[in-house]
């Protein structure tokens, strides 16, 4: 008995040490091929084993984290899960900006990638009509797209999507004085040229601490879990992985979404156009946190009231900001929603998921 306590202490403090010393290596887990490149991005497509539904989904993802949480591991693969569920999907990655690419903004963002990967979807999907799906601050800018979009966008989802940029309930000093302008931060973006990954990181970190002590103790309490220790070493792969941010898509979003909050008042421009949330008429699906730090519901919920959609939903999880979108715990209630308005190309003998 004592032999056998002893070997598992030995097994999870190995675990722990192996964990925090040796680098993950985090690769696609679902198969996957490029179709379209500009620059660092690729548009990447995920086949369905069994194709179900004839609308495809489009995901854009954050500005600040790779996009590999959406494919982490099999078991917890939200890009899995869609395609096993039967849906085509999509994902345009943007890649790791560098310093030559300091002078992009969000216009170039919406303009010279989203827009012309969800042509090629169309293309390639041979379909009158698709889904938008935007994570976090891409969900923000597929709302900013979905709003001056000339292509047929059937239904959008919004996952921990900030559109109301007035709320900022940690750092608030901090915020008002930006909003205030009593800090003027454009000197230290223009002298960086690119925001560099380690300042995202640490951002990050200050926003979401003391949280990121507990998977540590989790870590410590399953280290015998040898399937544990892998997801959970991947997880904290990838949440070292943040991305450097151009300065001038930066300074953007400081000065019309912070300071002006613009798409909240319908005066923010992509290309000269306006691009107002009230011009939204897709369906829409909004997936809130009531425990999420980063995008608080202050600042999800306002899509609600906004958009011009006439078929809207809300639903509010429990997960965390990153737990979402690594797939775990996604409800009943978001297939049954996506599916239904998705034409299903076979319901005969099976209920559409």
């Amino acid at each position: 008995m004592e032999a056998d306590r002893l070997s598992l202490e030995t097994t999870r403090w190995s675990s722990l040490f192996r964990a925090l010393t040796d680098g993950a290596s985090i690769t696609a887990s679902t198969p996957r091929q490029a179709l379209w490149k500009r620059n660092k991005a690729t548009l990447w497509y995920y086949p369905a084993p069994v194709k179900k539904y004839k609308t495809p989904l489009y995901l854009v993802y954050s500005l600040v984290n790779q996009p590999t949480i959406l494919d982490l591991l099999p078991n917890t693969s939200l890009i899995g899960a869609l395609t096993n569920a039967g849906y085509e999907v999509y994902l345009i990655d943007f890649g790791i900006p560098r310093y030559e690419d300091r002078d992009m903004t969000i216009d170039d963002y919406v303009l010279k990638y989203i827009q012309p990967g969800a042509r090629h979807v169309l293309e390639h999907s041979n379909s009158n009509s698709m889904s938008v799906m935007g994570f976090c601050l891409g969900g923000t800018l597929a709302a900013i797209y979905t709003a001056i979009a000339k292509e047929p966008i059937e239904n959008l989802v919004l996952f921990v999507t900030p559109v109301d940029f007035s709320y900022f309930p940690k750092f608030d000093r901090l915020y008002k004085a930006i909003k205030d302008e009593t800090i003027d931060l454009s000197p230290l973006i223009d002298g960086l040229g690119i925001m560099p990954a380690s300042f995202i990181h640490y951002g990050v970190r200050l926003i979401t601490s003391p949280i990121y002590i507990s998977p540590y103790l989790s870590l410590l309490e399953k280290g015998h879990n040898k399937e544990y220790v892998h997801k959970w070493s991947l997880f904290n792969q990838w949440t070292k992985e943040h991305i450097s941010f151009p300065g001038a898509a930066l300074k953007q979003i400081l000065n019309d979404l912070m300071i002006h909050n613009k798409l909240i008042k319908g005066k923010f421009k992509i290309g000269g156009e306006l691009a107002r949330l009230q011009q939204i008429f897709a369906n829409l699906l909004v997936i809130a946190s009531t425990n999420d730090d980063l995008v608080p519901l202050e600042q999800a919920l306002p899509m609600m009231t906004l958009a011009g959609s006439k078929d809207k939903e809300l639903i509010k999880l429990p997960n965390g900001h990153t737990g979402i979108a690594s797939g775990a715990g996604l409800p009943a209630d978001f297939f049954h929603w996506l599916g239904r308005r998705s034409h299903p190309l076979q319901i005969e003998s099976e209920e559409v998921i």
